[in-house]
């Protein structure tokens, strides 16, 4: 198991990987000094049934009586409707502010958890259990919360830190090909965004990591966290720093608003986002046309899409950009990168990226 912590203060929190952790969760929620009893575990209709009982066993073992409620699959759950529903579970439970929450599942669940232990009494612990890709190498750590709006991706939450995370790289062997390359978005991104080495190592690995190798799948998700640990840390809030997590991310989550929540898993999306920005990146930051064609071609390898979708109409996309949390007036704050492993952001203007998307 590798661990070590994010340093936030009274906030900081510890982050365990490895494989069979799931097996341990009540004697890490001990050693965080989570108090036993009452508890609620929120997990989806496909992790579950794989994972739902072993968690609830090792919760039980150390003292909590954990209930259990599973929502729906996929990003339609990540709505007023299903949080309400937690909130209702919550209640049947009689949980209290001393009850601790634990999300079992990937981002969707994460997020919605989250958002429901930062409201419910005012605030509850929180612990992520990430069972994707994606929320293991990303979206558990840092603290963001929330569900959809029908018209934009994660309009409403909340920032809330959780009290610990725990990724058992295990789960990750029973995900579909497609939901687990869609997480290798958010790893290549590290490397886009702050660690131009990492872009060198995932291409001389990706085989290993594709093949699913315990090993190679602990390396990448323990060395993802860490980076953004390392931005967390610095920027909690994503006042300044921040920001550059969001690399690929702005015409990412227009692509899922403007195709159709479901129609684009988040990675992919991103992956798409990502190609787009080195597009803008070699238009407005200088990046070299190698570069960008390197890391296309790594996310290509990696089995992820890098056009936009067929059909893709420029108006409705323009729609769901104007509705990002980063716009500024008629623009919005772009993360760019000059080389591989540097990034910053620049404001452009909405015209300028659906028209940069156009010509593609």
């Amino acid at each position: 198991m590798r661990t070590f912590r994010v340093e936030l203060g009274p906030l900081s929190h510890p982050v365990h990987v490895g494989a069979g952790l799931l097996d341990r969760l009540g004697e890490l929620a001990h050693e965080a000094r989570l108090r036993p009893g009452r508890t609620l575990l929120v997990t989806d209709s496909n992790v579950g049934p794989l994972y739902a009982e072993r968690a609830i066993a090792s919760l039980s073992h150390a003292g909590f009586k954990a209930a259990k409620i599973e929502i729906a699959a996929g990003e339609a759950s990540k709505s007023l409707a299903t949080l309400s529903a937690v909130y209702d579970r919550m209640v049947e439970a009689e949980l209290d502010r001393q009850s601790p929450v634990f999300a079992l599942g990937g981002g969707v669940v994460g997020d919605l958890a989250g958002f429901a232990a930062a409201s419910y009494m005012r605030g509850v612990s929180l612990v992520q259990v990430p069972t994707t890709v994606v929320a293991a190498v990303d979206s558990s750590l840092g603290g963001k919360t929330g569900v959809n709006h029908p018209r934009a991706k994660n309009l409403i939450g909340a920032f809330y830190q959780p009290r610990m995370i725990v990724a058992d790289v295990s789960a990750l062997k029973t995900l579909g090909e497609r939901e687990f390359r869609e997480g290798l978005a958010e790893v290549i991104k590290y490397g886009a965004i702050m660690d131009a080495p990492m872009i060198a190592e995932l291409e001389r690995g990706l085989g290993a990591i594709l093949s699913r190798e315990p090993d190679a799948m602990e390396a990448m998700v323990e060395r993802s966290l860490r980076h953004k640990a390392f931005v967390v840390e610095r920027d909690e809030h994503e006042g300044g720093l921040r920001k550059i997590l969001n690399f690929g991310h702005t015409v990412g989550h227009a692509i899922e608003a403007s195709a159709g929540y479901g129609s684009y898993l988040h990675g992919e999306a991103v992956a798409v986002g990502m190609v787009a920005a080195a597009r803008l990146s070699r238009a407005y930051a200088g990046l070299d046309a190698g570069e960008a064609a390197r890391l296309e071609g790594l996310i290509r390898a990696a089995g992820l899409p890098v056009a936009m979708p067929s059909g893709w109409r420029a108006g409705d996309f323009e729609r769901a950009l104007r509705l990002d949390k980063k716009r500024a007036d008629d623009g919005i704050e772009f993360v760019l990168i000059d080389r591989l492993g540097h990034a910053f952001t620049k404001k452009l203007a909405f015209d300028e990226i659906v028209a940069s998307l156009t010509r593609a």
